[in-house]
């Protein structure tokens, strides 16, 4: 009787069409779940593995053994997710496969015990996302809330699906209790990105092109898409967006070769320490790729504390630093996201962690620069320790696909960092930028003004010396930051002095009389 009832089983999973049948007023319809199935961009390993799932749920009956379909899925996309769930609560729906058909969404971030434990009595498919979220709980609580899910998995009926996007999300879950993994989520579905072919057609089909912006579009989606941490859904939909606003297809952006951003960086006045540990970098960079792995160097850790004073050059530096680490392809994307502690905390509990990954989720790909920095040991806001614990979880886990740097005032980023020891432990860099010279500021000076096409009098430069000598021995002296507001204030002021001037040369020319130092702070 077993060996039958497990052949009933077998046939079940493995045989029937993929097709619902109901009847409503003596009509019979059809639901084609094969057509929805095939729609996703699923390996087909995982397309056949969810067809025999939904023909199990769609065939079970009471006199069926009923199976826990916990699932792992790898996805970036919401549509995938979403379709996906919807196909298991429908199908579960025409079977009463589950006590009730309540979908529900938690996420790590906000998981507790009585959370996870109320949450499966009352719903039948559980999603659960941003695993990265359990890094935010001490050791023991991250074993307690995976013995809790197991329990609560393992004691009702429901169907569990758990999202990720990478692998080491999934597999840092498990080693918190690998009893999940081993007899829990045995079902996965892998989501694969969508081929340049198919991205180049959807797009035509929601346009109207020439065709020789057709040929421009190809171009760009060769030269964008494999570079691109988006989801395919995301970079379709932004792309099409962006044609049918301009009606034109976005310019590539021209990248510069290390060997011009050396140049720029060369260009630059002073900051000739902060210059030697770049090269320094560089060069060991550059033996690593070289010698192909047959040198013992690990991998380089690039997460980066930058210490100065106000307008030193730490924002500069951190976007030349981007463009040279995705020449050596250390970085996906030539992109740096500039954020102080505001765009990471929140106002309410609970809400910081999720504020700070969507920021981080931001700078995937490229290098995440945290201005300010200090601001996060500010133990007057209970908020800065989400924001912190989050960075710390994703400096580890990310590696390889960001670069994180905080930046401050050398004083204040001290403390900060004797604080925050977890960020101290990931740190690879450290780069001290020294307050400017009277003569390297009045070289910034005057490269601004020459840049501008202006000339400056000599008396223009003493007053210039003689002003930056009064004020950078001063509290909170702004550096170069300070020698940009005297230019632009001068030239306001130098446009006021010669509005009644024809001459070419006097209109050209800044003099002492131009220099301003009204409402300069």
């Amino acid at each position: 009787m077993e060996k039958e009832y497990l052949q009933d089983i077998y046939k079940d999973f493995f045989g029937t069409p993929l097709v619902e049948t109901k009847q409503s007023n003596n009509e019979v319809i059809n639901i084609d779940y094969e057509t929805e199935i095939n729609k996703l961009h699923l390996s087909d390993e995982s397309k056949e593995l969810l067809r025999k799932i939904v023909n199990y749920i769609f065939n079970y009956t009471n006199d069926k053994r009923y199976i826990p379909f916990n699932i792992t899925i790898s996805s970036k996309t919401d549509k995938t997710i979403n379709t996906i769930t919807d196909i298991l609560k429908s199908a579960s729906n025409h079977s009463k496969y589950l006590n009730n058909n309540k979908l529900v969404e938690l996420a790590f971030y906000s998981l507790t015990d009585e959370v996870i434990t109320k949450t499966y009595k009352e719903n039948g498919i559980v999603l659960l996302k941003d695993l990265d979220g359990i890094e935010l709980e001490g050791i023991n609580d991250k074993q307690k809330l995976m013995h809790t899910l197991e329990d609560a998995i393992s004691n009702n009926k429901n169907i569990s699906v758990l999202v990720y996007k990478e692998e080491k999300e999934l597999n840092n879950i498990f080693t918190y209790n690998k009893d999940l993994k081993d007899k829990y989520f045995v079902f996965n579905l892998v989501e694969e990105r969508e081929e340049k072919s198919e991205i180049y057609s959807e797009i035509l089909d929601n346009t109207e092109l020439e065709e020789e912006n057709k040929v421009k579009l190809l171009d760009y989606i060769t030269a964008t898409y494999d570079k691109s941490d988006l989801d395919s859904e995301t970079y379709r939909d932004n792309l099409i967006n962006y044609i049918l606003l301009h009606n034109d297809i976005p310019v590539l952006k021209e990248e510069k070769t290390t060997e011009e951003i050396f140049k720029d960086l060369n260009d630059l006045v002073g900051l000739e320490k902060v210059k030697k540990s770049l090269y320094e970098l560089v060069d060991l960079m550059k033996l690593r790729e070289k010698t192909d792995g047959d040198l013992k160097i690990g991998n380089v850790n690039l997460h980066m504390i930058f210490l100065g004073n106000p307008g030193t050059g730490k924002t500069t530096i951190a976007r030349l630093l981007c463009g040279i680490l995705y020449n050596l392809h250390y970085i996906k994307e030539n992109k740096l996201v500039e954020v102080t502690s505001k765009d990471l905390i929140a106002e309410y509990v609970g809400q910081t962690a999720i504020k700070t990954a969507e920021v981080i989720n931001k700078a995937k790909g490229g290098v995440l620069f945290v201005d300010e920095a200090y601001m996060l040991g500010d133990k007057n806001n209970s908020y800065n320790d989400d924001a912190v614990g989050t960075l710390i979880a994703e400096m580890e886990n990310n590696r390889d696909n960001l670069v994180c740097i905080f930046a401050g005032y050398t004083k204040e980023m001290q403390a900060f960092l004797n604080a925050n020891s977890g960020i101290t432990s990931r740190i690879g860099y450290t780069l001290e930028f020294d307050d400017y010279t009277t003569e390297e500021l009045i070289k910034i000076f005057e490269g601004m003004v020459k840049k501008a096409g202006f000339e400056v009098t000599e008396d223009a430069i003493k007053e210039l010396e003689r002003i930056i000598e009064e004020n950078r021995y001063k509290e909170n002296f702004g550096n170069a930051r300070f020698v940009r507001n005297i230019y632009e204030k001068s030239i306001i002021k130098h446009a006021s002095n010669t509005k009644d001037k024809k001459q070419k040369k006097v209109l050209r020319t800044i003099t002492k009389e131009d220099i301003s130092t009204e409402n300069l702070i």
